[in-house]
């Protein structure tokens, strides 16, 4: 992470913004920022509810997890943002492969088509108790791919512990020839819409050193 007094975002006088994941990817997008942060991980239980949209299911876990880790008083800070983020093929949540039959078989079912991402934020005001939940989609399109690009790919261990099996900011860029949308929210993390939200809260003060 980049020293705090080195950041075009860092403001000295805001407290402390707290990441509600565990997720490594969204912790180096907000650092790629200079955004001054901890990382306490929440325990919301990640489930899919009955009747619910993978739109509305990113926002509710988004907001639980934000909620969660706010709610511990032995935690610091002021603001908490939480994240989920789906893999979205036509109406069918994709989630974390299981073993590699289950990799591949996604792969196989994402291959030469575009599929979508979903990633929910919601950043919470300790203080004020206001809170902005939103979701973003970005549409991702594969190459074809053959057989033995997807048990390569398997065997690399890339797609263990991505939803959808795959990693766009790793190896697994060579499977995506375009996106339509926003990159740090196939990552895992819509940077601009959440800098955004973060200002709107207070919670950062863009470019304050430069006044």
């Amino acid at each position: 992470m980049s020293p705090a007094n080195e950041s075009p975002l860092y403001d000295p006088e805001t407290p402390l913004l707290i990441l509600a994941s565990a997720s490594p990817r969204r912790k180096d997008l907000l650092s790629s920022l200079g955004i001054d942060f901890q990382v306490v991980p929440s325990q919301a239980a990640e489930t899919l509810l009955a009747n619910e949209s993978p739109r509305q299911h990113v926002m509710r876990l988004s907001r639980e997890k934000a909620l969660e880790v706010a709610r511990r008083k032995e935690v610091p800070g002021r603001w908490f943002l939480g994240s989920d983020t789906v893999v979205l093929r036509d109406e069918t949540i994709l989630g974390k492969p299981a073993d590699a039959r289950e990799a591949s078989t996604m792969l196989h079912s994402l291959s030469g088509r575009s599929h979508q991402v979903l990633s929910g934020y919601a950043i919470y005001d300790r203080i004020t108790e206001k809170m902005e939940v939103e979701a973003v989609t970005t549409r991702v399109r594969f190459k074809e791919l053959t057989d033995r690009e997807i048990a390569g790919y398997i065997a690399t261990g890339e797609p263990f512990g991505k939803a959808g099996s795959y990693a766009i900011q790793g190896i697994g860029a060579f499977m995506i020839p375009a996106i339509e949308g926003s990159y740090s929210n196939v990552v895992g993390l819509p940077l601009c819409e959440v800098v955004a939200a973060l200002e709107r809260l207070g919670a950062l003060r863009l470019f304050a050193n430069a006044e």
